[in-house]
């Protein structure tokens, strides 16, 4: 349990951590939040809590070295007191685990000016984050909290917790919403709680790619092994296809790469108009589950966009981890592929030829439902709040869409390449001995007034001829094929040969 709970802060601690949009890793903020309003009482006054190493860890296992990091405390605005406040900011290096120790040593819940304990505002915190620390670029805000919202020491907080959902679901900054529930069970002097939320938010696309990273590389998941729950979006990148088998398309062949494009080897003489391809269909939006939806599907390859026929055209009860049968017709763009004796089949001989594209699923009347052990879990850590509710989606989402990239690949042998190989090497000795021909001196016996003369020239040459007295008599041109004589002077002695 210690190893896991040494790592779970630098994820919400570092302001300027690298998470680049598209192939090149380039500036994004990251701003990390801690909560430390009354209502977080229990985790820092319980001995045996462990919310600060937990935070702590997780804080060092997501930042590199030369990353830096901002972590600050929350709770509602005083004046006086402004919330957020900033704890740590410095370069990640071999000191940051000791600055950020001593920080959270240092934090304990907060009072307000008469005495009381400090109230929470999550909405608060989200929008400082967005518009100050952020200075609204693209960035990622996480947000640890115990879930209770209550500005201004208001009780309705499930109200005030809809209020901080519907900020999340409407606002157009922010591209993705996650949720870690933790079982983090303490006991303090006035409140016990069972367990802690963690929000990531990633804003503008260069937060959302940098999320995506770092998901992707696994550091959040060596600290939370809980699935992230997913807020938003709820409208796209909601199901997947995964190729199961491929019939009745000879020479055909798919696989899913490991960076999850679909590829499809195709033979250089493969001339099937389509493959019947069997998928599993799986729901990626935990924690809903699909209950129903309408079910279609399009081709985008080789510059055609094609209907993708499905054996169904309907989804039900499709939960998260469960997935589903589906047969489909995909159309392959056999006649857009370079023939064998084309430039660009000579270019890829000995590799492939990539024809890239996509393969869209659509969604509508889309209804989703959150899945029984996801409520079962967040009554327990989260007793007495109507939670499942608040993660309900937003009726206006009854649509989505999901795109799988695809590569069409052929694969062109060296046979062709090697024989334009020998016909192009023939053609340049035929050159080289035509030119050898055009440039070698050739020889011409001339005879002028009984006199045999030696004459060379080179083909397209015209040389003049002399007699005894030096007047030009006539002239000799010389051809690849021969001499002949032009030019001949009236009543001149000259000729070819003897």
């Amino acid at each position: 349990m210690a190893a896991w709970r040494r790592r779970l802060l630098h994820a919400f601690a570092s302001l300027a951590l690298l998470c680049g949009v598209g192939g090149r890793p380039g500036p994004c903020r990251r701003y990390s939040p801690v909560q430390n309003s009354g209502w977080m009482e229990p985790f820092y006054s319980d001995p045996a809590s462990s919310f600060k190493p937990l935070v702590t860890e997780l804080a060092l296992a997501v930042a590199q070295p030369g990353d830096a990091t901002v972590l600050a405390a929350f709770n509602q605005s005083q004046p006086g007191a402004p919330s957020p406040r900033a704890l740590v900011s410095s370069t990640v290096g071999a000191g940051t685990r000791a600055q950020v120790t001593s920080a959270l040593a240092g934090l304990d819940t907060a009072r307000k000016a008469g005495g009381a304990l400090a109230d929470t505002d999550l909405g608060e915190a989200v929008g400082a984050a967005m518009t100050q620390a952020l200075g609204g670029k693209d960035g990622i805000v996480w947000l640890v909290t115990n879930n209770r919202n209550s500005p201004n020491n208001d009780q309705a907080t499930a109200q005030r917790n809809r209020e901080f959902y519907e900020l999340i679901h409407r606002g157009e900054a922010i591209r993705v919403a996650l949720a870690f529930p933790l079982r983090m069970p303490v006991q303090g002097k006035h409140y016990h709680a069972n367990g802690l939320m963690v929000y990531a938010f990633a804003i503008g696309a260069g937060g959302k790619a940098g999320i995506e990273r770092l998901l992707a590389s696994g550091a959040i998941a060596k600290v939370i092994t809980e699935p992230p729950a997913r807020l938003k979006p709820l409208d796209r990148d909601t199901v997947r296809l995964v190729p199961r088998k491929v019939e009745n398309a000879p020479g055909v062949r798919f696989a899913l790469a490991p960076n999850g494009v679909l590829r499809a080897d195709v033979a250089p003489g493969a001339t099937a108009p389509s493959a019947k391809v069997s998928w599993n269909l799986e729901n990626t939006m935990y924690p809903y589950t699909i209950t129903s939806a309408a079910l279609s599907a399009r081709s985008k390859l080789g510059g055609e966009d094609r209907g993708v026929s499905l054996g169904s055209q309907h989804v039900n009860a499709l939960a998260p981890g469960k997935p589903q049968p589906l047969s489909s017709t995909l159309q392959l763009p056999t006649a857009n592929l370079p023939g064998k004796w084309s430039l660009a089949a000579l270019k890829s001989a000995g590799s492939a030829y990539v024809l890239p594209g996509t393969i869209e699923v659509h969604l509508l009347e889309q209804k989703l439902a959150l899945s029984q052990g996801f409520r079962a879990r967040m009554a327990e850590l989260f007793p007495g709040d109507p939670l499942p509710e608040i993660f309900t989606p937003p009726a206006r989402i009854q649509a989505s869409t999901a795109t799988l990239p695809i590569e069409v690949r052929v694969h062109y042998g060296s046979g062709p390449l090697l024989a334009a190989g020998a016909g192009l090497l023939a053609l340049l000795a035929l050159g080289a001995a035509g030119a050898w021909a055009w440039m070698r001196p050739r020889q011409a016996p001339v005879t002028v007034e009984d006199e045999l003369r030696t004459m060379r020239g080179r083909a397209g040459t015209v040389q003049p001829i002399y007699d005894n007295a030096g007047r030009e008599v006539a002239r000799l041109k010389t051809t690849l094929f021969g001499h002949q004589l032009t030019d001949l002077r009236e009543g001149a002695q000259v000729r070819l040969g003897r």
